[in-house]
């Protein structure tokens, strides 16, 4: 999994709320479990029309967000089933955060274990932020996770709460398997004491 230091970039305003991830990756692009070229689908009802063609209105097609690395979303994003593809989607796009009043648990945990990193912040907040990010490319956003503070375009400091665990995996690029390898010296040494202690269980693996 990709690090999360530093993030600065361009803030794409989507201001909708209740998105579900039927919305964010329609469920007919699921068929893969790849987690590369869902991208082109992100949000594919809203931002394309029944002929495949972009929706010059919508967000992400227009010139100055079309390489955003940020959303700002209304309240309650991510919620509906729970398809860890949204967050692939929005990865694969190129969005490494969202900004919003609240998420869905089950997206909002999915997001912490593929790189991207959801914001919570009180609905006055998330306003301004999204008033910000409608000025376009000229304002970008600087997102520092270990100092938990959002670099407003004016330069003004905007603190967000992350948990420790959850900001310690992003900072290191540690997913569920990241983690399970910082044991690997434990596990062997486990499984050396276990095949000399109790050969029996080991006795139709292979060597």
């Amino acid at each position: 999994m990709q690090k999360f230091t530093v993030l600065a970039g361009v803030a794409a305003p989507l201001p909708m709320v209740n998105v579900d991830t039927d919305r964010i990756i329609p469920a007919r692009f699921l068929k893969t479990i790849k987690r590369t070229g869902l991208g082109k689908n992100l949000f594919n009802d809203i931002r394309y029309d029944a002929d495949g063609k972009e929706k010059p209105e919508f967000v992400l097609n227009q010139a100055s967000y079309r390489k955003a690395q940020i959303l700002v979303a209304g309240e309650n994003f991510g919620c509906g089933s729970s398809r860890e593809h949204a967050p692939w989607a929005l990865l694969d796009f190129g969005i490494r955060c969202v900004i919003a009043p609240s998420f869905a648990d089950i997206f909002y945990n999915n997001c912490f274990k593929n790189g991207v990193l959801p914001i919570r912040l009180p609905q006055d907040i998330v306003a301004q932020l999204m008033e910000d990010a409608k000025r376009g490319a000229n304002a970008t956003f600087t997102i520092d996770l270990e100092k938990q503070v959002i670099i407003r375009p004016d330069g003004q400091a905007v603190p967000f709460d992350v948990e420790p665990f959850r900001k310690h995996c992003l900072l290191n690029g540690l997913d569920d398997i990241g983690l399970t390898l910082q044991k690997a010296a434990a596990i062997d040494s486990f499984e050396s004491k276990q095949k000399a202690g109790q050969p029996w269980l080991h006795a139709g693996a292979k060597a």
